[in-house]
Formats: C-alpha cells, structure tokens, sequence
C-alpha cells in the first residue's frame, strides 16, 4: 500500500515509484483487422497526430529474440522458428513492460495503440488474466477489409517488403487463421459495443478521415 502525505513523500517509498503509483492506468485502444488492411499505416499517421504510442506485439517480440542477455530471446526464437505461436505470457509481459516504461518516462504518455493484438481467444483471456484492473481497453479500432483487397495489397507489398509471407499461398492460410480465430473476438467486442469499424478499402487518407472522426469523439 502506498502511503502518500500532503507536502512531502514517506522516506520509506522511493519517489519514482510514488509517481508512478499516482500515475493513470493505461488507456489502451485494440487495432485489428487482415492482413493488408492497413493497420501499421494508420497507426503512423495516429501517432504523429495525436498522443498514442504505438506498440506492435509482433515488433516487441522481434525485439526481444534479438535483444543482448534476453531471458526469454532464445525460447521466442525457437517458437518463431518452428512456426508456433509464443506464450501469451510472453507477450502480455512484453506489453506490460513497454507501456509501464514509456509512462514512467513520460507520465502524459498514458494512451497506447496495441496493433495486432489480441489475435486470438488465448490471447484474449491472457490479458483479462494479467491485466485486468491494470489496463483500461477503451475500444476496438477495427479496420474491416474484403479479402481481395487485402490479397491485392500484400502481393503488392510483397515486390518490396522482403516478406516471405506476402505470397498468395501463404496469405490465403494467415486470412483463414484471421476469419477462425481473430474476427470471433472482434465479435465479442460488438456485442460489449465497444467495436470502432473503419472501411479499410479505401485510399490511406480517406481511411485516416474516418480514424480522426472516432479518435476526436473518443477523446
């Protein structure tokens, strides 16, 4: 329990650790959507306009396998080798981390744009697991797209990005996986009514209209 005195700080709790005991709970706002809906595009244009910061849980744990003295690197690239998914643990932890040092940081910075994640119905009950009380979820940001215009996309993107998935076999089976296991949670989400649906199919700036319209609502 923190103890907290008018004027003056208890000796006993280190003063960065009171600030950040008084500190807002992460505002966390979900951006989902297929493959090539465009998520990682409007996330850049959020953040330069308005005060996200924008994690990605596929960039974290990119991050981590690489990072010096890592405890975890060697199991995440073990999992990534053999085409499994990491322990939700793993990247709710992650998560955590990163959105505690960047408030600590910047006590301001207390918005955050979790692209790609929850992916599934695992990682969704992970994070009411870990993070329940901790973290407020204000909305999905959900960035619908027809599966052609996704396809057409990522083949595109594929000339350039280096990505060995941006093929059309490959992106047929990630498309599936979305529609199984990632649109029952955007569901779920609809039915709490907490669902922001952006048309995705459109050009990146009359896609960026829409976002600003919900994000200028949303506050």
């Amino acid at each position: 329990m923190f103890v907290r005195f008018v004027g003056f700080v208890s000796e006993r709790v280190p003063r960065w650790l009171y600030r950040v005991s008084l500190m807002m709970k992460p505002q966390v706002v979900f951006v989902l959507g297929g493959p090539g809906a465009g998520k990682g595009t409007q996330c850049s244009k959020i953040i330069e306009n308005y005060n996200y910061t924008h994690l990605s849980a596929g960039d974290l744990l990119r991050a981590e396998r690489a990072r010096e003295g890592s405890e975890c690197g060697q199991l995440i690239a073990n999992y990534i080798k053999e085409g499994k998914i990491v322990p939700v643990e793993i990247t709710i932890d992650l998560l955590k981390q990163a959105m505690e040092e960047t408030m600590k940081k910047d006590e301001k910075k207390f918005r955050f744009l979790i692209d790609g994640f929850p992916r599934n119905e695992d990682n969704l009950q992970g994070w009411n697991s870990v993070m329940d009380g901790k973290a407020d979820v204000k909305f999905v940001l959900f960035f619908d797209c027809t599966n052609e215009v996704c396809i057409d996309r990522c083949l595109e993107r594929g000339k350039s990005s280096g990505r060995t998935d941006d093929n059309r076999e490959s992106l047929q089976k990630r498309i599936q996986t979305y529609l199984q296991s990632t649109r029952p949670i955007i569901d779920l989400y609809q039915t709490q009514g907490k669902v922001r649906t952006v048309d995705a199919s459109r050009s990146v700036d009359e896609v960026f209209t829409d976002v600003k319209t919900i994000l200028d609502k949303e506050g």
